[in-house]
């Protein structure tokens, strides 16, 4: 049975809720806070925050495969959804008691690196949803409008930061700057930000499988839980796929980590402006998933994940290229547009593949190799930074990361397209029947 509007536009809201937390926690705000004003110094600040993100890494590795097995098999996603979301929520709002003193830098990398932990874990049982709210035909086209949307969320949410809280001089609101009151009253903004949209994806989306007690959904859920890794160790198809995303993913993310070092390096970006190419790089990035939202489903995931990573791949090596500074602020912009696309494409073609009973286990291995390797990229640009004393040398890991992803990609099948809306074969059938079809689907992907 086809989920209603109101349960699609609960999931979208979602990705608009959600978006709140990386831009102003991780990206824009708190981290800069963090790095410049609690910390002893920004070199040691910014060793500590990476080495927070390293940690919290490993953990998602460890949690985000298991807690999707068991989400699978007792049907609760919607509940595992709802506490990891409090959770990052309630990590969110307490940063507000993070005062500008080295007494509360153990505070800090706490919250954000379980925040961290919540907003990966929370986004395993959000995309295990996405199969069961359009019909496989439209699956691109609702993974964009959402990758859209949390563009979108997080930049409004970080545009009210920046004007209620950050910018006014005297603060509103009786904010003290002294204690540095109006950039910790950000994460409060962030926080009910969180709670005021993300909760209706935990009401509104239908869960699909069938309620299990607590006991049985964990002791299946583990006992599933080998044949997850063993089906992606063994399916030529998926293993190519996990390893095409942990280099294209590396490749953005050492970008979006860097960028601002290499543009006021090479080209004299202050501060300021830094803040204001990444803000209009992420408007790009939200307008490129909006804009493609149409074309994937015409051209199919796999070859929209492959044309965003030859337009990031040639963009990127201009890039490396060019030395003035309005041509860097064209190029970058448009390489921007090609980022949203690279990463919902990405999500909605994983979403084509998983088997219905695994869903939810299938996204932890999607959120497993969007992180377990993140140092990769960073290690490797410094190396060769160091190696060539050249910035531009080591911004080239970035082309060859996602140039390695976009070739590993090229042996990934394109999973046929099911006709129908979802779920209207399987509300139908029997368990024997539907596990021999996840079977037949599964042997199709080891192919």
């Amino acid at each position: 049975m086809r989920a209603g509007g109101g349960a699609v536009a609960a999931w979208v809201l979602y990705d608009w809720a959600y978006g709140a937390f990386t831009t102003v926690v991780t990206t824009f705000v708190f981290a800069t806070y963090f790095t410049q004003a609690v910390a002893p110094d920004p070199v040691r600040g910014a060793a500590l925050w990476a080495w927070m993100q390293a940690a919290a890494g490993v953990m998602i590795a460890l949690l985000s495969v298991p807690l999707g097995a068991i989400a699978d098999r007792g049907g609760r996603r919607r509940p595992m959804l709802a506490t990891a979301t409090l959770l990052m929520a309630g990590c969110t709002l307490a940063l507000w008691t993070v005062h500008p003193r080295i007494a509360d830098m153990a505070r800090a990398l706490w919250l954000v690196g379980i925040g961290t932990v919540a907003f990966e874990v929370a986004t395993v049982f959000y995309n295990a949803m996405l199969p069961d709210l359009a019909a496989p035909g439209r699956l691109g086209r609702l993974s964009m409008l959402g990758w859209g949307a949390g563009y979108a969320g997080g930049l409004i949410c970080l545009a009210l930061c920046l004007v209620l809280l950050v910018f006014p001089h005297p603060p509103r609101f009786g904010l003290d700057p002294a204690a540095a009151e109006p950039v910790r009253a950000t994460a409060l903004l962030a926080g009910l930000w969180l709670l005021a949209f993300a909760w209706p994806a935990c009401v509104f989306v239908p869960e699909r499988a069938a309620r299990a007690p607590w006991g049985t959904a964990l002791r299946l859920g583990l006992a599933d839980l080998r044949g997850v890794l063993v089906a992606a160790w063994q399916g030529r198809a998926l293993r190519r796929y996990l390893l095409a995303r942990l280099l294209f993913m590396d490749g953005l993310t050492t970008l979006f980590a860097f960028g601002g070092i290499y543009a006021a390096g090479q080209f004299g970006l202050t501060a300021t402006e830094v803040l204001e190419f990444g803000i209009g790089l992420n408007v790009a990035a939200g307008l490129g998933a909006l804009g493609f939202a149409f074309v994937e489903d015409r051209i199919g995931a796999k070859a929209t994940v492959l044309a965003a990573l030859a337009c990031l791949t040639a963009l990127s090596t201009a890039l490396l290229l060019i030395h003035g500074r309005g041509t860097f602020w064209v190029l970058g912009h448009l390489l921007g547009l090609f980022v949203g696309p690279a990463q919902a494409a990405s999500r909605s073609l994983l979403a084509q593949m998983a088997p219905a009973g695994a869903r939810a286990a299938y996204f932890g291995l999607f959120a497993l190799s969007g992180r377990v390797t993140g140092f990769v990229g960073p290690a490797a640009l410094g190396l060769a930074t160091a190696a060539f004393a050249s910035q531009r040398a080591g911004m080239a890991v970035i082309v060859v990361l996602l140039a390695g992803g976009a070739l590993a990609l090229l042996g990934v099948p394109s999973p046929a397209a099911e006709a129908g809306p979802p779920g209207a074969a399987g509300d139908q059938q029997q368990p024997g029947q539907l596990r021999d079809q996840q079977q037949r689907r599964q042997q199709r992907l080891q192919a």
